[in-house]
């Protein structure tokens, strides 16, 4: 029973983020027509999620799903699993760990650092060598760990094909709808792989 509490919470949270996520993916996607219409976009959704009720369930959701999921994570730790639900242990682990560096790195850019965390603040360190060398897989890696996660999830509680498609073949495509995501969003973040100017208050090297 605990478990099973466990879980529908983890659920609540997880699908509370996954919202954001989603919106978040979407404005970080309009970079591919350029960092002013990215950064126009955010102004608008921030009307939003930048409410003080908004900010507050979602800093609750992340603190949720990750303590949730280490729990469950610790639960079910010594059963064997494969494939898919592989998937889901591993993705789950690193967005949690995303989470706690992206979350605490965003709120010291706008309360220590007093920075706007727009486009520049996210491109910053996928637009400067040598650290590219390590935000391109750690922002890459966040993108297919979301899809991933989701893909798992999917494969575990749908049962029936759609439009002849199995369930697999369907957790399959919402691998590669996520990895075309990934890539789109660091062409968009990188000024089409060209690199993007950065002000100087944001540059990282």
């Amino acid at each position: 029973m605990k478990e099973i509490r466990i879980r529908k919470i983890h659920f609540a949270s997880g699908l509370t983020l996954s919202v954001f996520i989603g919106i978040h993916l979407m404005n970080h996607l309009a970079s591919i027509a350029g960092s002013e219409r990215h950064i126009e976009l955010m102004k608008m959704l921030r009307n939003f999620y930048r409410t003080p009720i908004i900010e507050f369930l979602l800093f609750a959701a992340v603190l949720v799903q990750i303590s949730s999921g280490i729990r469950l994570f610790l639960l079910k730790r010594k059963i064997n699993k494969v494939g898919f639900e592989l998937l889901h242990i591993y993705t789950g682990l690193y967005l949690a760990a995303f989470l706690v560096i992206h979350v605490s790195a965003v709120v010291a850019g706008r309360f220590i650092l007093h920075l706007d965390t727009n486009f520049y603040f996210g491109a910053a360190g996928l637009n400067s060598f040598p650290v590219n060398l390590f935000f391109i897989p750690y922002y890459g890696l966040a993108i297919l760990s979301f899809f991933g996660h989701i893909a798992a999830i999917h494969h575990c509680k749908l049962k029936n094909a759609i439009w002849g498609l199995s369930v697999n073949g369907q957790s399959k495509a919402i691998l590669i709808l996520g990895a075309l995501v990934m890539l789109l969003i660091l062409y968009g973040m990188t000024n089409r792989f060209m690199g993007a100017i950065i002000p100087e208050e944001y540059r990282l090297y």
